[in-house]
Formats: structure tokens, sequence, C-alpha cells
């Protein structure tokens, strides 16, 4: 069972996915619309598990599945939808994972909420206080339990990005 670590914000966190980024775009190619660094790692000064979040906007998902075998060879495991319709899920690191990458098509109405709630989080400090507040007591509550820790964040983040859609939306 994965640990569930929150650690305090770490500077390396961008430089980190630059260099996951450039290795995915040389592995890709053609494939990959835009990349984008999101989740908690994302925004500066926020405390987090220290696993890279990378959103892919892709051409297509047929499109990426014919890398499926290219993205082993770098280290990630594919895990197909894995309970998200529309999208592609590959992690790296096994126990000890290191990066997850959610690649959907362009347009994908989950691209707009990923980056909504990341830009929100960066945009209002008090939210990201109390997000902090959140996460480290959903990981005590939690017992190392993933599915726990995301089920304690559930309300905070489904209101918070509700307001990031709506303050997007004009």
């Amino acid at each position: 069972m994965r640990k569930v670590t929150i650690v305090a914000y770490d500077e390396r966190w961008p430089d980190l996915f630059d260099a996951e980024s450039a290795r995915l775009q040389m592995t890709l190619g053609k494939a990959i619309s835009r990349i984008h660094h999101i989740g908690s790692t994302s925004v500066p000064g926020l405390a987090a598990k220290p696993v890279i979040d990378i959103l892919l906007e892709v051409v297509g998902l047929n499109e990426l599945d014919q890398f499926n075998t290219a993205m082993e060879r770098i280290g990630y495991t594919v895990r197909g939808e894995n309970g998200i319709p529309n999208r592609r899920y590959f992690t790296k690191g096994g126990e000890k994972r290191s990066h997850q990458v959610h690649a959907f098509v362009t347009g994908d109405r989950q691209i707009q909420k990923h980056l909504a709630f990341r830009d929100y989080l960066i945009k209002n400090k008090k939210a990201a206080e109390r997000y902090v507040e959140i996460k480290y007591a959903a990981a005590l509550a939690s017992e190392n339990d993933i599915h726990r820790y995301s089920a304690f964040k559930a309300d905070f983040i489904e209101h918070h990005l509700r307001l990031a859609l709506m303050s997007r939306e004009g």
C-alpha cells in the first residue's frame, strides 16, 4: 500500500516537471498538443504529496494508445482510463510514486477543471492555506488509505472547483 505523505513545498518541483515534460515530448512527439503542470506540486508554496502531476492535451486517445510501450520504456505503468472516462492515466515510481500523467483530448472539460483549480489556488492564498490544513488532517486520518485520503478532501475540492470555474467563466 502506498503511504500518504504530505511534505513542505519543494523548490525543485517545477524543474522536475520541466525535465519530465521534455522526456514526454521526446517520447510522444506530435501526439501531444500541450503539457501542463497540475496538482499541488504546481502551486508555489503549497505542501503536497511529492508526486509531479502532469496533464497532457493530446490529439486523440487512439493515437496516444499507440505509445503505451514507449511509455513503459521510460518507466511508466499504463493504467488506461483508471475510472475516468476519456482519460489515459500513467504512473511512474511504483509504490514510491514520483509522477502521474493524466491525458485528455484537447478541449475535454477535465482539462479546464484541472487548470482552473490550479490557477484558483495560486491566486487565493487563504484557500490554499486551508487546503494544506485539510491535506495534513486527511493524511493523518486516512491511515495511508489513498481512497480515504481523497474522500476527506472531496468537499473542499468540489466547493472550490465550482468557485474556480465560475471565476474563469466570468
